[in-house]
Formats: structure tokens, C-alpha cells, sequence
């Protein structure tokens, strides 16, 4: 009976400790995720500007809602112009992951606008909330592109990759100047993917940690998890639309596109890729990749 005593008094301290720690630093993991900088691609021996895959681009700032400067890059195409494409990064990621799919769309003569979403990389913002305010920047970023007299900017595409393609589909069901969507890696909604997150980090399922920390967080940002959901979003989207996953990724669930899949309308699209993880899509399925990506932007921008 001791021993059993001893055992459960040990439990509720180490439950104890684990809530007080989360509580602390569990919004911050949320909401402000490590930036990935230049340097990260440097040591890579990556490219880490447009110039370095002989792209002519222009740096622009976007002020979006609250003030949140948006550091941005804008690749012109060479006409015949097919359309213009908007990359979305995932989560502690930078505009620079997005600098070999803007070679190969820009080579097939799309515009492409890359920028560093709300607080990652060179942009300002005190907190990410993975799509509750970052779709509104996507709007924005359309917005600023329609005031350039001196592009032809055609149809506009998403791209977006893990939170980027959650972001990219929240945003296509708000604003219809949208006509074609790739999401690729995309969680269903916030609540699901921090679970996710936190049997994965602290190895413990229970409920009632998820949701100490997100209640502190959304009283921080000042944003409703509930509401960051590509899983509700996905009704409102009327556009074509293309889900990519890897069967092996273990940070974001490939049955989360699949959820999506079955839930988002027609027309839409599904690409499985046998054997990827969450980053080596494109490496796992090379020219195959890349042709389902120009077919998908060709036929649908063009």
C-alpha cells in the first residue's frame, strides 16, 4: 500500500510539473517557432537568393493587417506568362526553401512572389498562429500584385508547403481571385497537429495539456485556434486543387491530406509519393514531381 502511495504522489508531481512547465513555455514553442535563416542554406551549400540560380528578382515590403512588415521577393517571367504563383513556406521555414520550385515554374514562364510569412525570417510579427491572421497576408500579398501596372499577372496559384499549404487553403476560401491550389504536407486543423506535437515532445496523450496551452496562447495572439482549420475551410474552396503527401512523414500525418482530400470539392487531385517523409517529396519523386506540379499549374493558370 506504501508503495502504491509513493507511486501515485510521484504521478500527480510529475503531472504537476509537466502542466507548470507547459504552461510556461508551451506558448512560445506555439507561437513563436525557431527562424531559419540564410545561414542554415549557406551551410547546406544551398542558394539563399534568387541571384543564385541566375533569377533577376526585386525585394519588396508588404504591410499587412497590424502593422506586420512582409519581406518578400518578386521573380517576373518572360512571356508567353502562364500565370502568377504564390509560395507558402512551412513553419519555422523561410522564403528561401521556395528558391528551386521558383526556378523551375519561372523557367516555365510563371511569375512567382516568395515571402517570409509573419513571424519567420526576414519578416516582423510577434507570433504565428498558422493561418488565423496569416491568410489575411495572403489577401494582401494579391492585393499589392494587382496594383502593379507594369506586370501581367494572369491567373494566381498557391503553392504551399506543411503550414504553408494549411495557410494556402484557409486562404483560397476567402478570396476568389485564387484559381488553383497545391497543398502539399497540410495538417487538418490546429488543434489535431499540436496533439500530435506533444505525445511526440513530452510522450504523454492527455487532453487537458493541449489545451492549457492553447487556451494561454490564444489569449496571447489574440487569435481562436478552433477557427484554424483547412479541414472546415476546405468546403468553401471551388477551385482546382492538388494534394501532395509522403506515405512516411512523421511530423505531419499523410491521413491529414487525405481527410482533406475526401472533404475539399471538384475538381481536385491527389498525388502519393511512396516512401517520402515531410521534406524529400521532391527529391523521393524527381521528374514525376515536377511534371505533376507544370501539368497542374499549366492546365489550370494558363
Amino acid at each position: 500500500m506504501d508503495i502504491f502511495l509513493a507511486l501515485v504522489v510521484a504521478l500527480i508531481i510529475f503531472l504537476l510539473t509537466v502542466t507548470i512547465i507547459l504552461f510556461i513555455v508551451g506558448p512560445t514553442i506555439l507561437l513563436q517557432p525557431r527562424r531559419r535563416t540564410a545561414e542554415f542554406y549557406r551551410k547546406l551549400n544551398l542558394p539563399i537568393t534568387p541571384s543564385d540560380v541566375n533569377l533577376d528578382y526585386e525585394e519588396i515590403n508588404i504591410i499587412t493587417d497590424h502593422d506586420v512588415k512582409i519581406n518578400s521577393w518578386l521573380i517576373k517571367a518572360s512571356e508567353p506568362i502562364q500565370g502568377t504563383i504564390i509560395y507558402l513556406h512551412g513553419v519555422g521555414d523561410c522564403k528561401i526553401d521556395g528558391i528551386r520550385f521558383a526556378k523551375l515554374v519561372h523557367d516555365h514562364h510563371f511569375n512567382v512572389f516568395l515571402y517570409d510569412a509573419r513571424r519567420h525570417g526576414n519578416s516582423d510579427g510577434k507570433y504565428c498562429t498558422y493561418g488565423y491572421f496569416e491568410k489575411f497576408d495572403v489577401v494582401k500579398v494579391i492585393d499589392y500584385l494587382t496594383t502593379r501596372s507594369d506586370i501581367r499577372y494572369g491567373k494566381i496559384g498557391l503553392f504551399g508547403t506543411s503550414m504553408g499549404a494549411a495557410v494556402a487553403i484557409q486562404a483560397a476560401a476567402i478570396d476568389k481571385r485564387i484559381t488553383a491550389v497545391v497543398a502539399e504536407n497540410s495538417f487538418a486543423t490546429l488543434r489535431t497537429i499540436f496533439d500530435d506535437y506533444q505525445k511526440r515532445m513530452v510522450k504523454i496523450p492527455f487532453h487537458y495539456l493541449r489545451n492549457i496551452v492553447i487556451i494561454r496562447s490564444q489569449i496571447n495572439a489574440k487569435f481562436k485556434a478552433s477557427a484554424v482549420s483547412p479541414l472546415e475551410s476546405i468546403v468553401n474552396v471551388h477551385i482546382p486543387i492538388l494534394f501532395i503527401y509522403g506515405t512516411l512523414d512523421w511530423l505531419i500525418k499523410h491521413q491529414y491530406s487525405l481527410q482533406l482530400y475526401d472533404r475539399a470539392n471538384q475538381p481536385k487531385d491527389i498525388f502519393s509519393i511512396e516512401g517520402a517523409s515531410h521534406n524529400d517529396t521532391w527529391k523521393i519523386a524527381g521528374e514525376v514531381y515536377e511534371k505533376k506540379l507544370l501539368d497542374f499549374y499549366q492546365r489550370n493558370l494558363k
